[in-house]
């Protein structure tokens, strides 16, 4: 019988991920599960005293292997959605633990980190299912390879371009024409990333439902809007200068005026586990300091 796969993703730059990995990789080596990492971290691994023979270290998070049967992300949300990209994608539960200070999605502080392990090999967790957008671009009739997207999809001008002009299509019909300075279109797991900074609202996670926000639009009546999940978004890039097309604030494209980037509901999904007491609403009190006078 084939050992289990325990796939971490961590911020290999976090001064508490040695002890991060002290607390939760023991239970894994002591039930005989085998770890593959980057192997950035492999310096933190031996800080944290753990067997150099038990790191199999590996710059592609496995992903030509068999897939994992749980991916750990320590580290903060970027870390979660690096692991989303390499293993959720793929089906593996994602159990994320905050060696930050924001962390919507790495929502287990890393003070408990041995109580959280305790807790999944107790089968205590919940899997949260989290819908995706497929974002493709199509440039004079070819359609560029595309991705699943579990945050957003960002429309950004470079540092000194010019404002951008877009058209904007929702289930194929005309919905606005527009110039700012990008356009986000964000899942409700991403509506508390940056479409939140532009001014866009808080969705639920469990809403089928994109939000489309602009960034420093040129009008004052320009406002984020809501739409049904399944409804595909195109827009369409009227003129730009050095434009870039981000996918999750990890994978770039550049983009040529004329380009056409299209969103739809993917029919990937992403799982996390949570805690069967979590809470969405407690969750924004802590994270935004609504409870806070």
């Amino acid at each position: 019988m084939a050992r289990p796969t325990l796939l971490i993703v961590a911020k290999s730059r976090s001064t508490w991920l040695s002890n991060a990995l002290r607390e939760t990789v023991p239970p894994f080596l002591d039930r005989g599960w085998r770890v593959v990492a980057h192997p950035k971290i492999r310096n933190a691994w031996l800080g944290a005293g753990l067997p150099p023979e038990a790191f199999n270290g590996d710059p592609r998070y496995g992903d030509e292997g068999a897939v994992p049967e749980l991916c750990l992300a320590l580290g903060g949300d970027g870390t979660l959605l690096t692991a989303a990209r390499h293993a959720g994608v793929r089906g593996t539960p994602l159990l994320g633990i905050n060696l930050g200070s924001l962390g919507f999605l790495t929502s287990h502080p890393s003070e408990q980190a041995a109580e959280v392990i305790a807790a999944y090999f107790k089968g205590s967790f919940s899997a949260e299912t989290r819908t995706m957008i497929s974002a493709q671009v199509v440039r004079g009739g070819e359609v560029l390879p595309g991705r699943p997207v579990l945050n957003d999809a960002v429309l950004v001008k470079g540092l000194a371009a010019r404002m951008m002009e877009f058209r904007v299509q929702i289930d194929g019909g005309d919905a606005a024409h527009l110039r700012a300075d990008g356009l986000i279109v964000a899942t409700p797991t991403g509506s508390t990333a940056y479409s939140l900074s532009a001014g866009g609202p808080i969705l639920h996670p469990a809403l089928d439902a994109l939000v489309i926000s602009a960034i420093c639009p040129h009008s004052l009546t320009l406002r984020p809007i809501v739409v049904p999940g399944h409804l595909p978004v195109a827009i369409t890039l009227v003129h730009a200068e050095d434009a870039h097309l981000t996918l999750d604030g990890q994978v770039d494209h550049g983009l040529l005026s004329g380009d056409r980037v299209e969103l739809r509901k993917s029919e990937q999904t992403i799982t996390l586990l949570q805690d069967a007491n979590f809470s969405f609403f407690r969750l924004l009190q802590e994270k935004l300091h609504w409870s806070d006078r």
